[in-house]
């Protein structure tokens, strides 16, 4: 007979100990994702001056929440003088005080001063003076109202001031100055005793004027 072929050893045999080594498996990554959505973890932190904004109200598109009460009184009163005329309907005089509001707070966003109401005062008056103001003519255009017309509905001389805790309108050159809206907090010291818009134009004047006043509806 041949002589018996050599068997091959079982496969455990191969290893030392008898045992084959587990097999070496890539380690898994982890699945778990952040629970912070990734464009916050992006995000750069806001500067010192865009919280400011913020917390003012001037990081959205209305007005500041600081010159809401002002720019209402302003809107409301202009409004009221085109409602005594007739001519203009209810429906037309919300649309034409919405934008005026709009108008305002674009034109007042980066001149409107709480710690110091007169700075910038002649920035912020509103002013017929035989020439109409643009901020009133272009709120007026929204409702289809004329150059013309705006002449016949509003007063040839209207001074209109829109300062931080104060507004008030004077009709004519000679006329007097009428408080629309006063803030009942107390104004900053720093405003007291600075000749503003309204003082200047007062100058020179023989009789004083007689504020009081004047409640309009928006």
């Amino acid at each position: 007979m041949g002589a018996a072929a050599p068997m091959t050893p079982p496969r455990a045999a191969l290893f030392k100990g008898g045992a084959e080594p587990a097999a070496q498996t890539e380690p898994r990554r982890s699945r778990r994702r952040s629970s912070q959505p990734e464009s916050s973890r992006c995000r750069p932190e806001p500067s010192m001056s865009q919280r400011q904004s913020q917390r003012r109200g001037g990081g959205g598109g209305g007005p500041r929440a600081d010159m809401v009460p002002e720019i209402a009184a302003a809107a409301g009163f202009v409004s009221s003088l085109l409602r005594t005329r007739g001519c203009v309907s209810e429906q037309q005089l919300q649309v034409f005080s919405g934008a005026l509001r709009e108008a305002l707070a674009e034109h007042y966003k980066h001149h409107w001063f709480p710690e110091k109401p007169f700075k910038g005062s002649g920035y912020r008056c509103i002013r017929i003076n035989h020439k109409m103001d643009p901020i009133i003519s272009k709120a007026a255009s929204q409702i289809g109202l004329s150059l013309p017309q705006l002449y016949q509905l509003l007063p040839s001389e209207l001074t209109l001031w829109v300062d931080p805790y104060e507004v008030s309108y004077r009709i004519g050159e000679d006329g007097s100055i009428c408080v629309l809206y006063e803030a009942t907090a107390t104004k900053p010291v720093s405003s007291y005793g600075m000749l503003t818009c309204k003082n200047q134009m007062m100058l020179g004047r023989t009789s004083p004027s007689k504020n009081y006043i004047m409640t309009v509806s928006s």
